[in-house]
Order: structure tokens, then C-alpha cells, then sequence
């Protein structure tokens, strides 16, 4: 009876998520009400309790997003944004391609994927739309880059699945960086043939909307460009080639502040209020959701729910695999957001894994970037109603364009990461 009760509490969450209600408000008060009903309501309130202090993840997560609200405020964001984006202003027929890598690779620097969108979208697609592509396919191919942030060390979900696994963060980006590349290539790849199918790649020339942001660079400075990718680079060369210079998420993001303001010589005391005004939006925004899920999961717990559902996958391990994909990629296109399905997932399912034949890694970024794909195919996402804006078109428009492409990306994430 218990677990009847929690899918009926789990429909009326899905419901709530699908009508934008807030997701940290939906996600607490039904794993509140969950584990009310199960007579434990103190499991809820233990698990909000223990994961407030999840080292790991605030160390990771709150100083990527400091770094990124100084990389905003010193400019170094936008003059990476115009070196990279300037290559293609001749590029004809890999406009559309090269744009969506192109945001695909800014998004592992700037990880917030509706900031990226208003950073590259800003330039690419009043070019885009002046080369003669159709603005909702502009618009569609700054979107559908917009989940290359799985590759970034300060992804929420990679320091997550970092706890889960006992690896490092970087050590979780390998597994998953071939599938995620690929699935990244196979897009935009899509996107491009759905362009041309449709006729949208040219002939369509129309003026970009007056709510179109002004590039602020003139003239690119080659050093500023280099500071949003130098903490990543700084990991990635210390986890590989340079063991000398390995080191933690927060030391590499503090090295990349240091120097930009160094190099940019802006005002000090205000990058500070920066710094720290991001790591607190980054605890509120990022890490509040995945508190607010574990809360939603330890409801489920105490209704049985989960043992219920890991039963289920044992006796058609199987489906572990596809469930792990396919429930957080319509999750998330339903609700505009891929981080509820995918944070509930890896924190009920994701460590019992290996009793699926799966690692917790492969698993639970299976689940991630699952999620992420498939919020860009909604037109409810935050990323989406940025790039629309900038486009003058509907989201709606933008989610008929990329959801074809996604699907595509995300058979090839299985593919690439399960074979």
C-alpha cells in the first residue's frame, strides 16, 4: 500500500515540475511528505541535514561558479567568446555545425548553460541570421551545444558521481568524455542535415530582434580569452601529461581569479563580492537542488519505493542500462531541467550499479548527461527561452529543431558508453 501511496505522490511531482513550479520546493516537501506518510519524517529532515555539508561537491561547485561570475565581471568571458566565434564568420556551410561546437566548447568554460547561451547567442546569432539562416535554426544551433558543461570540473553532477564513485572528478569526466564528445558531434551533425532538409541553411535574410545583446569586445585580447579555459586546462594537464601540477577544483579556479586580475588589472575588492556572490548562488541554485533531492529520495526509501524499483532492475538488469538514460532524457524534456530526474537517479539507483553489471561511474553519468540532452530539447529550458529571445522566435520552434538531434545524440551516448 505504502508504495501505491509514493507513485501517487511521485505523479503529482512530476506534475508540479511539468507546470514550472519550484523545483527545490516540490522535490523537499514530497520527500517531507513521503517519508510523513511512512511515519519517518526525520529521514527527510536527516537527509536534508547531511547533505548540506557534502564536501566535496560545495568545494567543486561553489568555486567554479565564483570563478565564472569573475570571468562575467572582468570581460575575459566575452573576448573568449568572440576569438572563438570570429573563426566562422566566413565559414558557409559549417556555420551551423561549427556554432553548435563552438557552444559546446564554451559551455565546458562558462557551465551555466543559460549564461552561455546569452554569451555566445549574443554573437553568433545575429551572424548566423545575417548569413541567411533562418532564426529558429540560429537560435536551434547555439542550443543544442549547451550540455558540454558535462565536461567540466565544476559540473554539479560530476563532483556528485566524484562522491558516489570514490574517483576523482576528472577521473569521472574521462568515462564519460568519448560518449559525451561524440554525442556532441552527432547533434550537430543532425542539426545540419535538418537545416538543410528544411531549406533553413540560407536565403532567409531578416534583421536580428532589437532585444539582441551587443557584442562588448572590439578587438579580442588573446590573454583575456585564455583565462576562462586556464583552470580547466590547469586540471586536465595535472590529472594526465603533468602530474607536477595536480591539484583540486577550488585551487585551480582560485589560480584562474588570481590571474585574470592580474592581467586585466580591474578593481580587486569587487571581484571578491564576485567570487563569493557566485559561490553563494552556486549553493542556492545548484547545490539547494541536489539537496532538495536527496530529501525527495529518502521519501521514497521510507515508502519502499526504491527497494521496489531496485528489484525491479535486478530481475531485468537489462533495463538498468536504458532506464538509466531514457528516464532522465524525458524527465528532463518535460520539465525544462535535467538536474531533478538525473540528481533523484544517481542517489537512489546509482550506487547499488554494479549489481546491475555496470560501474557507479558509467551509470550515473549515463543518467547525467542523459538529463542534460535532454533539457536541450525542451523548450521549457532555461537556455532555450534565452536563445528564442535573442532569435525572435518561440522556444517551441527551437525544441522542434534540436529534439530530433538529441534523440540522435542520445543513442549515441548509450552506444559509445555502454559498448
Amino acid at each position: 500500500m505504502l508504495p501505491f501511496i509514493g507513485l501517487l505522490i511521485l505523479c503529482g511531482t512530476v506534475y508540479c515540475l511539468i507546470k514550472r513550479l519550484e523545483t527545490r520546493m516540490v522535490l523537499f516537501a514530497s520527500g517531507l511528505l513521503m517519508s510523513i506518510v511512512a511515519l519517518q519524517p526525520m529521514l527527510a529532515l536527516d537527509s536534508f541535514a547531511g547533505r548540506m555539508t557534502s564536501g566535496g561537491l560545495i568545494q567543486a561547485i561553489c568555486s567554479v561558479m565564483g570563478f565564472a561570475f569573475v570571468m562575467k565581471y572582468t570581460g575575459c568571458d566575452m573576448h573568449l567568446v568572440k576569438a572563438l566565434t570570429g573563426v566562422l564568420k566566413k565559414g558557409g556551410g559549417l556555420l551551423i555545425p561549427g556554432t553548435t561546437m563552438i557552444t559546446f566548447a564554451i559551455n565546458i568554460a562558462l557551465p551555466s548553460a543559460a549564461g552561455c547561451s546569452a554569451a555566445v547567442g549574443a554573437t553568433m546569432i545575429p551572424l548566423l541570421m545575417a548569413a541567411g539562416i533562418h532564426p529558429a535554426m540560429a537560435g536551434a544551433a547555439v542550443l543544442a551545444g549547451t550540455y558540454g558543461s558535462m565536461l567540466s570540473p565544476g559540473s554539479a553532477h560530476n563532483a556528485f558521481i566524484s562522491e558516489l564513485s570514490g574517483k576523482t572528478v576528472m577521473e569521472v569526466i574521462a568515462v564519460h568524455a568519448p560518449a559525451t564528445i561524440a554525442a556532441g558531434i552527432a547533434g550537430a551533425i543532425i542539426l545540419t542535415a535538418i537545416a538543410y532538409f528544411r531549406k533553413e541553411h540560407t536565403g532567409h535574410l531578416v534583421q536580428a530582434t532589437e532585444g539582441t545583446m551587443e557584442n562588448q569586445v572590439d578587438k579580442v585580447n588573446p590573454l583575456y580569452a585564455l583565462m576562462p579555459v586556464l583552470p580547466v586546462s590547469i586540471l586536465i594537464l595535472g590529472s594526465s601529461v603533468m602530474p607536477a601540477i595536480k591539484m583540486g577544483v577550488p585551487q585551480a579556479m582560485l589560480i584562474g581569479v588570481v590571474l585574470s586580475l592580474l592581467l586585466t588589472r580591474m578593481n580587486p575588492q569587487e571581484a571578491t563580492k564576485k567570487f563569493f556572490n557566485g559561490m553563494g548562488t552556486a549553493y542556492a541554485d545548484v547545490i539547494g537542488i541536489i539537496i532538495a533531492a536527496s530529501v525527495f529520495v529518502a521519501g521514497m526509501k521510507a515508502l519502499g519505493m526504491v527497494d521496489v524499483f531496485l528489484n525491479w532492475l535486478i530481475n531485468t538488469p537489462s533495463l538498468a542500462k536504458f532506464g538509466s538514460t531514457l528516464g532522465p532524457f524525458i524527465l528532463a524534456i518535460l520539465t525544462g531541467t535535467g538536474d531533478a530526474a538525473a540528481f533523484a537517479f544517481n542517489e537512489a539507483v546509482t550506487p547499488f550499479a554494479e549489481q546491475f553489471g555496470m560501474t557507479i561511474a558509467n551509470m550515473g553519468t549515463a543518467s547525467a548527461v542523459a538529463g542534460a540532452i535532454g533539457r536541450t530539447a525542451s523548450p521549457l529550458a532555461g537556455a532555450a527561452i534565452v536563445c528564442a529571445g535573442i532569435a525572435g522566435v518561440s522556444p517551441l520552434e527551437l525544441a522542434k529543431r534540436t529534439m530530433p538531434a538529441m534523440i540522435v545524440s542520445l543513442i549515441v551516448l548509450m552506444l559509445v558508453l555502454f559498448l
